[in-house]
């Protein structure tokens, strides 16, 4: 049976992925900060697909309990066929106005996250051999966005990370990839002006959370099987 763990996988885009890798025949490992109504409306949409849910609570910023939570699943039969990166937040300002706390707190979720959560899997995916690792980074990490420095850089760090894990662990039959969306429809997004973001976009809207599920659903899938150390972007146009 395959499973897939999705890092973030309850709210937006997470809870998108949860769903669509259920219709693909997974079943779902979701982490949380705390259960609750985000959890349980995904559970429903997993196991409205014949697919176990399992909520998984822990902090990504707080590296022994975030370990220590995933422990039972860092080897052996319940080790994840996919493990998808998807924590992430903002805290935007402008550089010239961030306070040291917007940068160390996009930062501690969004880039030492990935390594709280990913690096303790390493070595039971080098024992088995096989697995995909897939983060979810941002168009703002491929080419920068005003008054996200912060956030910018935490994603460009992802892509930079994704980059040197491929290379690391490819040739034991684990692929890495990324996917970059651009403005999706979540709660992140809702305040934003459309009137000034909406000419930036060729296709001229923003995109939904299932369209960047779609791209996960095909880096999971059997059809990327030489696709590794890639950034499959998923943003309309907004970065050609």
């Amino acid at each position: 049976m395959k499973t897939a763990l999705i890092i973030g996988g309850c709210k937006g885009i997470g809870r998108a992925i949860s769903e669509r890798l259920a219709q693909d025949g997974f079943d779902i490992i979701a982490t949380c900060r705390k259960p609750g109504l985000d959890s349980d409306e995904t559970a429903q949409l997993v196991q409205n697909h014949q697919r176990t849910f399992t909520v998984l609570p822990l902090d990504v910023t707080e590296a022994e309990a975030a370990k220590a939570a995933l422990w039972p699943y860092l080897e052996g039969e319940k080790l994840p066929d996919v493990i998808v990166y998807n924590a992430g937040i903002a805290r935007d300002n402008l550089f010239a106005f961030m306070k040291q706390n917007e940068w160390a707190d996009v930062m501690d979720t969004n880039l030492n996250g990935f390594y709280n959560t990913i690096q303790p899997f390493i070595f039971g995916l080098l024992a088995r051999r096989s697995g995909r690792i897939i983060v979810i980074t941002s168009a703002s990490g491929q080419v920068g966005q005003a008054g996200q420095v912060n956030y910018s850089a935490s994603k460009a760090a992802l892509i930079g990370a994704v980059k040197a894990l491929a290379r690391e662990i490819g040739k034991k039959g684990i692929r890495v990839n990324a996917v970059a969306p651009g403005v999706i429809e979540t709660d992140m997004t809702k305040d934003l002006p459309q009137d000034k973001i909406l000419p930036l976009i060729p296709l001229h809207r923003y995109g939904k959370c299932e369209e960047v599920a779609a791209a996960v659903s095909f880096l999971a899938g059997p059809d990327s099987t030489y696709i590794h150390g890639q950034v499959l972007a998923v943003n309309g146009g907004l970065v050609i």
